[in-house]
């Protein structure tokens, strides 16, 4: 591999490394590592240490994260289709332990695609506070919300909006900002081949541009006395360092926060200190920079945020870019391509918001008689209508008016032929205790397996765990080992499968 590395991306690393540089060369020879994290909002680390064969090593900047073994295929085992695990670069699980999530925060990720720093976010928050994930790339924002959906976020946000559009929409708003910037890639040569076709000397100038602009839209979006990681899988300093320090000599009020760690973090180039960096020769990861970034301004109560954030908008409204419409809602998780209505809340006339208004009104009448029945419990936040397709929202439905939203919420169902028809993000987000019925297939045999590929199974009514008082016909919350995996339909012995077709195990 190292053979195949560009000359002049060589050239520069010896100059950068000195006598450290043939030892990195060398690690271009290796294997790259795999990893894992254990996704905490299903299962705990132990349980799924005890629970898994996939022999796991721990990695030292992440509690959180493992080594799994060279060969294994742990995205072939019903345990990551049923979310207790997302499979990551073991580097790239760094950025977000610097954020230093507390449960109620506000988040912003920025560049989220495919999700796997988002995820990882949501799992720190607890179902407390709310996370808004973006990508300005409309196609990757499916994985992203996918992948939300199958790790259980219910208190999760997707955009597919340009930072500088959130940042008016949200100004001084959000307490914790994550930004993975988009980059040269430098740091990924050995796991992927692509990146270094796709290289040439000029590419870390071009991302250093849109890197700039994203760092001065995250300034806006940031509260005051926030913190903002901004992270990359590169070398170049023009991207690193050189862009951190451009952005502190403009913005007075953040200073660099120094990286401390486990002894894994080196740090970084140049007279800006306190930044981070992992070298694929010192580390078992990838290359990696990364900076933690403090606002200086004084923590302000819900209240003077609020009036904060209006005074802003109110001095900006001249410049700032108008909102765009909102598009359709992206239910990819159903498997459907088909076509869906824009957001119930668009401004109607008088008598089409009355009638709006009865159709929210039956919606939600609908959906409150399935919880009843199902649950027995209601989920908190904001329901928000996208044409007959309804989310549980973290934030009030006129947030986010005038921008691209794709996932406003927790998708819970649709509203179809006068019935609420349970979403698959629902499920997946749910606890058999939840539940008013649920069944435990186990991983072990062909049932799991079975029922991820979308087959009708035979399960005797003892199998099922039923709530007292609760009927034994209905939906059934099929579970993994004790984990939500999807919904099936339980009557006379027979569970009709209600694993939605794009997602079943191929």
């Amino acid at each position: 591999m190292a053979a195949q590395l560009p000359s002049s991306f060589s050239e520069r690393m010896m100059a950068m490394l000195g006598t450290d540089y043939n030892q990195f060369a060398d690690s271009y020879k290796e294997t790259p590592y795999g990893g894992v994290r254990v996704n905490t909002l299903k299962i705990s680390v132990e349980s799924l240490k005890a629970l898994s064969t996939l022999g796991l090593e721990p990695i030292p900047w992440c509690p959180t994260g493992f080594y799994t073994e060279n060969g294994a295929r742990p995205g072939k085992h019903p345990h990551y289709h049923a979310g207790l695990y997302y499979i990551q670069e073991p580097s790239a699980m760094a950025p977000v332990e610097l954020l230093n999530i507390e449960p109620g925060d506000r988040v912003l990720d920025l560049c989220a695609a495919p999700g796997g720093k988002s995820t990882q976010i949501s799992a720190k928050l607890l179902g407390e506070g709310f996370l808004v994930s973006n990508d300005l790339h409309p196609e990757r924002t499916k994985a992203l919300a996918k992948n939300l959906e199958l790790y259980g976020v219910r208190n999760g946000i997707v955009l597919n909006e340009s930072p500088d559009h959130i940042a008016a929409a949200f100004p001084l708003f959000f307490d914790k900002i994550l930004i993975d910037a988009p980059c040269s890639g430098e740091g990924m040569f050995r796991k992927d081949e692509d990146m270094v076709k796709q290289w040439d000397s000029g590419t870390p100038a071009k991302y250093a541009s849109m890197q700039r602009d994203i760092l001065r839209s995250a300034a806006t979006a940031l509260a005051p006395g926030g913190t903002l990681v901004y992270s990359t899988c590169t070398f170049a300093t023009e991207e690193n360092e050189e862009i951190i320090a451009e952005f502190i000599s403009e913005h007075p009020q953040f200073s660099v926060v120094t990286v401390g760690g486990t002894g894994s973090f080196a740090p970084g180039f140049g007279a800006l200190s306190g930044t981070a960096r992992l070298w694929p020769h010192k580390v078992k990861g990838e290359g990696h920079f990364m900076a933690v970034l403090q606002h200086g301004g004084t923590k302000l109560s819900m209240e003077e945020r609020d009036h904060l954030e209006v005074k802003f908008k109110e001095s900006a409204r001249t410049t700032t870019p108008k909102g765009v419409a909102h598009v359709k809602s992206s239910n990819k998780s159903e498997g459907r391509r088909g076509k869906e209505g824009r957001p119930s809340h668009k401004p109607t006339g008088g008598a089409d918001r009355g009638r709006q208004g009865s159709v929210e009104e039956q919606a939600l009448a609908l959906y409150g008689n399935f919880v009843r029945d199902q649950l027995g419990w209601e989920p908190k936040g904001y329901p928000v209508l996208f044409g007959d397709h309804l989310y549980i929202s973290p934030l009030p439905k006129e947030r986010l008016n005038g921008l691209k939203t794709i996932r406003p919420g927790w998708y819970v169902g649709q509203i179809r032929n006068g019935r609420f028809i349970p979403g698959h993000p629902m499920a997946t987000a749910l606890h058999p205790e939840e539940s008013c019925r649920s069944v435990s297939l186990s991983s072990t045999n062909h049932e799991a397996i079975s029922y991820l590929k979308g087959e009708t199974l035979s399960i005797s009514q003892e199998r099922l765990s039923i709530r007292i008082g609760s009927a034994q016909k209905g939906y059934v919350l099929v579970c993994i080992d004790g984990y939500s995996a999807g919904w099936g339909k339980w009557q006379d012995g027979i569970l009709k499968n209600e694993y939605p077709a794009g997602w079943r195990w191929m």
